[in-house]
């Protein structure tokens, strides 16, 4: 079934530090832009990773990174609050105001809009046998939907940085994908949407004519299991296939390197320029 835009279902869109401040970035902001104009709920999620390890190495703080994920102990916290929710958010509402947006940037300690605990010490991929401690590394345990509705029902678009906060307000690191994949399902999405450096789940990475236009959550799971896809894909598919399971969200697009334009096409046409899952 084709999924259609609406503005009774918002749409999450995500997007990687690396696509932001560049031309994608802006790119993605213009279609939003073009999206709320027509009355579109945006919400949007972005990540900050290059940024956050460039400031780390910059303030002489060497990145520890265990089966792809940073541990983060209170210094790390620092330049992720420093990077990811000050100069990564700032240029994002930036872009977005530039391209006639109305951008209102947040972090988990904005009334905990994105609330979480610190997640226990257990065993990952790539971590060997024994559990990690991640440190101050946050899992999601809902979010302040009342504020995102008070936001985007008025015309504004909340951009999140992937910060949680507890009840007690301590902030915590969060995986921007994984924040962007939980927020959808909560607010039932339409569409979500990953920005990414790829332009979609490739037959074969070193061929960006291999892209797979469209993949139902059993293909993906066994375009994984056969090993088609690969690396950092795996859990980006790994999570977006977690939260088509319940049927709460519509279609999840996976883009990379869109011009203006490509981003409203892909919602109103599937695959036309990522990857879309759906059930």
């Amino acid at each position: 079934m084709k999924p259609t835009l609406s503005a009774k279902r918002p749409i999450v869109i995500k997007l990687g530090g690396e696509v932001v401040g560049g031309p994608v970035g802006a790119a993605v902001a213009a279609d939003i832009a073009a999206l709320t104009a027509r009355g579109e709920q945006v919400v949007v999620v972005h990540g900050g990773g290059p940024q956050a390890t460039s400031l780390q190495k910059a303030l002489g703080i060497a990145p520890n990174i265990v089966g792809g994920r940073r541990i983060t102990d209170a210094a790390t916290l620092d330049v992720m609050k420093m990077a990811v929710a000050g100069k990564v958010n700032v240029d994002l509402c930036g872009q977005l105001m530039a391209a006639g947006a109305r951008p209102v940037g947040l972090h988990g300690a904005s009334s905990g809009v994105v609330k979480g605990v610190k997640r226990p010490p257990r065993v990952v991929s790539g971590g060997g046998p024994d559990p990690i401690d991640f440190g101050l590394v946050g899992d999601i345990t809902g979010f302040r939907r009342e504020l995102l509705d008070l936001l985007t029902f008025a015309g504004f678009v909340p951009v999140l940085a992937c910060l949680a906060a507890d009840d007690a307000g301590q902030v915590l690191n969060v995986n921007a994908d994984i924040v962007a994949n939980q927020l959808a399902s909560a607010v039932r999405a339409a569409h979500l949407v990953l920005v990414t450096s790829t332009p979609g789940v490739l037959r074969d990475v070193k061929d960006p004519g291999s892209r797979l236009r469209t993949l139902t959550v059993a293909q993906a799971q066994a375009a994984i299991a056969d090993g088609t896809v690969t690396g950092g894909m795996i859990p980006k598919l790994e999570e977006s296939i977690a939260a088509l399971a319940d049927g709460r969200v519509g279609a999840i697009h996976i883009v990379g390197d869109v011009a203006v334009g490509d981003l409203v096409r892909e919602l109103e046409t599937a695959g036309a320029v990522g990857t879309a899952l759906m059930q």
